[in-house]
């Protein structure tokens, strides 16, 4: 095994990681879009805060040493393996399904397996050192006992089916394993990870954001496939759609993820860096992430029914549920830029923190509209909020992007000159 760099970037295959963690996004939105209930939709919460810890686990693996390096692809394959398994076992995660495996047991046991294989790593990397190593058996039961609350978690509908608290345990008990492993995690992370490559950490996390925006243009696209067809509804649907993914993704991508990359670079202090790419990235990425699968939850099960020619032609009123999800995925997005932007650079993002403020304001009002015509308020002051946050950056912006783009060319032509000499 290969050490990090401080200089090193995302590896190809680290990519190929990323690929399963697509189809994982896809599972969890399915999972929530089978039972519409704020039980459910707190289920695919949780499921997704489970399968970001077990990604972070693969950033930290990744930043630490060479990901494609030695051994460290076989590793990587059978935790791929592993969480692809758990990814098939989402929709039984809560409830075993007859007729196969034990859902909750495949899933607490390939979350088992991933963890303790990152952790074998660390054990690997920390084997001459024995206060390092004596730490690594505590952080081992970290995993163990967050797995063992999954597996009582997953007997309490069988055993307590018919009792009124049976959900509200297994959900208590889903939170706990959580918190044990974030709570844990966290503390003791900071006895003993150092962020070796602040670009390799901050692309990670970039990348990972892309994914997941990725994954609203794929619920376009599978949302409307019920055999009928393209109508009108659905086509303005979809363009609204990608109005709002567009700007999602200007919001984060086209100043904000150069200036929290630049951040993390000018922390010098291993433990200033640390707490940087703990609160920022391992924190505010997730709800981040949550915000666009929320809202590609809504776009899914609306452009269903744009397609339906039983649906208006402007679609039902919108209703609490739905406007929670659409209008609080992309509030709680924005919201988490803001933060964002506050502990990693100070300032507060003021075009941001409105739209979120007009957004739940408006959401009250937007409930009782049609679908399509909600969908376009939300299009509209989306867009407004991000085109002001644009302008109002006051030579910010071109700053941030200017050194940037010097980066970039200054890394392009050490890459040029070493090509000239070797290849």
């Amino acid at each position: 095994m290969r050490p990090g760099a401080p200089g090193s970037r995302t590896t190809r295959l680290e990519l190929f990681y990323d690929l399963v963690f697509v189809f994982a996004f896809i599972n969890v939105t399915t999972l929530t879009a089978t039972l519409l209930t704020p039980a459910n939709l707190y289920r695919c919460l949780l499921v997704l805060a489970l399968l970001w810890w077990s990604w972070t686990g693969f950033a930290r693996l990744g930043n630490a040493v060479r990901a494609d390096q030695g051994l460290l692809p076989l590793v990587g394959f059978l935790t791929v393996a592993a969480t692809f398994l758990l990814v098939l076992s989402v929709p039984s995660a809560f409830v075993d399904r007859p007729g196969g495996l034990n859902g909750p047991l495949v899933f607490a046991g390939c979350f088992f397996v991933i963890r303790m294989a990152q952790l074998a790593v660390f054990a690997w990397v920390d084997r001459s050192d024995p206060a390092r190593r004596q730490r690594l058996l505590l952080r081992a039961v970290l995993p163990t006992v967050a797995t063992a609350l999954l597996v009582v978690a997953g007997t309490v509908p069988q055993r307590l089916a018919d009792r009124p608290f049976a959900v509200p345990l297994q959900l208590t008990l889903w939170t706990v394993a959580l918190l044990v492993e974030y709570v844990g995690g966290v503390t003791l992370a900071r006895r003993w990870w150092v962020v070796v490559s602040a670009g390799h950490w901050a692309e990670r996390h970039a990348l990972m954001v892309l994914v997941a925006l990725g994954e609203s243009i794929i619920a376009l696209g599978l949302g409307p496939k019920t055999g009928l067809p393209l109508t009108r509804p659905v086509a303005v649907a979809a363009l609204l759609g990608v109005l709002v993914v567009a700007m999602l993704w200007w919001a984060y991508f086209d100043t904000l993820a150069y200036a929290l990359e630049q951040a993390l670079h000018r922390a010098r202090d291993p433990a200033a860096r640390l707490r940087l790419a703990r609160d920022v990235y391992t924190f505010l990425h997730l709800p981040l992430i949550a915000g666009v699968i929320l809202f590609a939850l809504g776009l899914k099960d609306l452009l269903a029914e744009s397609a339906s020619p039983e649906t208006p032609y402007w679609g039902e009123p919108l209703g609490g549920f739905w406007v929670t999800v659409f209008y609080g995925g992309v509030g709680l997005y924005l919201l988490s830029l803001v933060g964002c932007a506050l502990v990693a650079l100070r300032a507060v993002h003021w075009p941001l923190l409105i739209t979120v403020v007009v957004l739940a304001a408006v959401a009250p009002f937007a409930a009782p509209l049609p679908e399509l015509a909600a969908l376009g308020l939300l299009a509209v002051l989306t867009t407004i909020g991000v085109i002001a946050e644009t302008f109002s950056e006051d030579g910010r912006r071109r700053q941030v992007r200017q050194l940037a783009l010097e980066e970039q060319l200054a890394a392009e032509a050490d890459q040029s000159h070493w090509r000239q000499g070797h290849l």
